[in-house]
């Protein structure tokens, strides 16, 4: 039976832990982090933890004494290793501004840790390219909560499931000026006359943990990366598109809409950031 860590106590999966009042809940009110696990150490751990505790601030979140990142690292590490997948598992750590209404809340942060085994095929290269799509039907915003992994996740979740009816692999989110954000579950790159972009954190993307440090490994391998809006005509007209999130690294993007893609520098890029 599967375990879960809920306030720094191990209870089991099955068991409820929430209440009504719960403002995760009640208001999408909180932020979570999905982080990999490989052989006993969170992947990225650092750039995690400073996203952590940046949102933390800008949400406002009171923690506890006892919240420290030590803790959280201990306690993620020990229910991977409790649930028998530490040497490869995706976690998920979910945080919340307590129970209550608006006005009459218990502001300090609550949190969940939740683990699960994750198969060999995410730490290569995806031979079969995936195929995604536009999400038409909602428009994400640019403010400063944009760029979190808030628990208000309304649009992805409806654009998940505008993908599963499509028979897609992923979508593609567009934010109020129309121009591409992210995808549902990653953040995208293309590939144009050897230049490789990605719209910046003020288009209103989720500021990827990948993202990042893909960013920083191609310019230390001096491949011209930059930040750049992107239309949706630019996607099309790329030359290569790829996906990053921190579970599977770099996803490689076979077709958008009607146009196919190679995977000929995507190639060479998975082995520059992974080898």
């Amino acid at each position: 039976m599967n375990s879960i860590c809920f306030n720094g106590k191990f209870v089991a999966a099955e068991e409820p832990v929430l209440i009504a009042s719960n403002r995760g809940y009640r208001y999408g009110d909180g932020l979570f982090e999905t982080m990999k696990v490989v052989k006993g150490v969170i992947a990225l751990e650092a750039f995690h933890f400073e996203r952590l505790l940046n949102g933390l601030a800008l949400l406002k979140l009171e923690t506890p004494k006892l919240f420290t990142k030590e803790k959280l690292q201990q306690e993620i590490l020990s229910l991977c290793k409790k649930n028998n997948c530490e040497k490869l598992a995706r976690v998920r750590l979910s945080l919340f501004r307590g129970n209550g209404g608006l006005y009459d809340e218990d502001k300090k942060a609550q949190y969940i840790i939740e683990c699960w085994p994750l198969p060999e095929s995410v730490n290569k290269l995806n031979e079969n390219g995936l195929v995604i799509g536009i999400y038409p039907d909602a428009k994400k915003s640019c403010d400063q909560f944009s760029n979190l992994k808030s628990a208000n996740f309304l649009v992805y979740s409806m654009a998940a499931q505008f993908v599963e009816e499509n028979k897609w692999n992923d979508g593609l989110v567009l934010n109020t000026a129309g121009n591409i954000a992210d995808s549902t579950i990653a953040n995208i790159f293309i590939i144009k006359n050897g230049n490789v972009l990605t719209p910046p954190l003020t288009e209103g993307c989720v500021n990827g943990v990948m993202r990042r440090y893909v960013m920083e490994r191609l310019k230390v391998a001096g491949i011209r990366c930059k930040e750049k809006s992107l239309a949706v005509d630019d996607v099309t007209d790329a030359d290569e598109i790829f996906l990053t999130n921190a579970i599977k690294g770099i996803s490689w993007v076979k077709q958008f809409n009607d146009k196919v893609y190679s995977n000929i520098n995507i190639s060479t890029i998975y082995r520059t950031v992974f080898e």
